[in-house]
């Protein structure tokens, strides 16, 4: 549902009554993760999406209907051998999609809509959503804020849903958790899907120059949200760079040593030019980020190891460095560029081998690392 939060918001301002559809499960090769929505207001508009399109029309139906008799259900859809032409997934896979009314009367809303407008402001937001168990309880929500206060929920349980559904929060991670009747963690009792909104990530690209122009445009396509640092004020303006976020004039490694990053970080160094480089990737390589990449050619890579080294990087630190920088993808253009290595900050994320999926067998997609509990960007 926070997926789709911003259009949701605004249905919910202007005291619209809608139902929501959300994957609460996944087996298979299925499009998208728990988390992802659809949503059906009173007047039939729909935004979201749960599966790209290949059981939309049926889940529109099921928040028609939810919307009418205001009960929340849980439908599985999946591939279908006999009939080709039956609702299912046609890549094989098979989704569990939970329906909730969010009527204006409804008990929900109050919940959902305080949760929503966390979203909109920028908070980092949980909302928890039993998904298996009583039927009265099927739907029932509970927001939850970073200092572990919610609203919502369902009585003596909200205790220790809160707290799992911080730890998620925490981690900015969306994924499901089991609770007995009495808040244990055995299965048989809950089920709950916890979604997880957090301020997008960041891309740091270092270095402003043409291919880093095309490279925040890729990184805003990723989601993230793109700084520009470079020394240069010539180089570095609003004029050059209008998709970043930031525009920072400065030396890189002394910006790097005093601005945030966390464990969703992508730092990219595209200088190369060792005055700015290995002092930069001196700091870079010995924080918890995500990924730290830097552009050059083979022997620049050699030249910047070896100085490096003279430096203080240990082999340990070194083996973090993605460089060069970049999928061969027999890239030339600025554009090519950006794509190579945006490509490989996804296969780095997800855990992809950056191989072409036709004759490689490979899983399209992955569990384990952030495919077991997708992020939220």
């Amino acid at each position: 549902m926070l997926d789709i939060a911003a259009e949701l918001h605004r249905w919910a301002e202007e005291d619209r009554a809608f139902a929501v559809a959300t994957v609460v499960a996944v087996g298979g090769s299925a499009p998208r993760g728990p988390g992802a929505a659809l949503a059906v207001d009173s007047a039939g508009t729909v935004i979201g999406s749960v599966s790209g399109g290949c059981v939309e029309g049926a889940v529109y139906d099921l928040c028609v209907q939810a919307l009418q008799d205001g009960e929340t259900v849980v439908e599985r859809f999946g591939y279908s051998d006999e009939d080709a032409f039956a609702v299912g997934l046609t890549c094989g896979g098979v989704i569990d999609v939970m329906v909730t009314p969010v009527r204006t009367d409804g008990p929900a809303r109050t919940v959902v809509r305080s949760a929503l407008s966390a979203v909109v402001r920028g908070e980092p937001t949980a909302l928890a959503r039993v998904v298996r168990g009583p039927a009265e309880l099927l739907g029932r929500t509970l927001f939850v804020r970073p200092d572990g206060s919610y609203e919502g929920g369902l009585g003596e349980l909200d205790r220790t849903l809160a707290a799992e559904a911080r730890a998620l929060l925490d981690a900015g991670r969306t994924g499901t958790v089991e609770l007995s009747a009495d808040g244990s963690h055995c299965p048989g009792g809950l089920t709950l899907l916890v979604e997880s909104s957090v301020p997008p990530p960041r891309m740091i690209v270092f270095g402003a120059i043409d291919f880093a122009a095309a490279l925040v445009r890729a990184g805003k396509f990723l989601g993230y949200h793109v700084t520009v640092c470079d020394a240069r004020p010539v180089f570095a303006t609003r004029a050059r760079f209008p998709e970043a976020d930031d525009l920072v004039v400065d030396w890189p490694h002394r910006y790097l040593r005093g601005t945030t990053t966390d464990a969703r970080t992508v730092l990219c160094v595209l200088t190369h030019d060792a005055k700015f480089d290995v002092p930069l990737l001196k700091e870079a390589l010995r924080l918890p980020v995500a990924f730290v990449g830097a552009m050059g050619s083979r022997r620049t890579h050699a030249d910047r190891e070896r100085r490096l080294r003279e430096v203080g990087v240990t082999s340990r630190e070194l083996a973090r460095l993605r460089s060069p920088i970049g999928l061969d993808l027999g890239a030339r253009t600025p554009e090519e560029t950006a794509l190579s290595i945006a490509a490989e900050i996804v296969a780095h994320r997800r855990g992809g081998t950056g191989v072409p999926l036709s004759g490689s067998g490979t899983p399209i997609h992955r569990d384990g690392g952030e495919g077991s509990a997708v992020a939220a960007a």
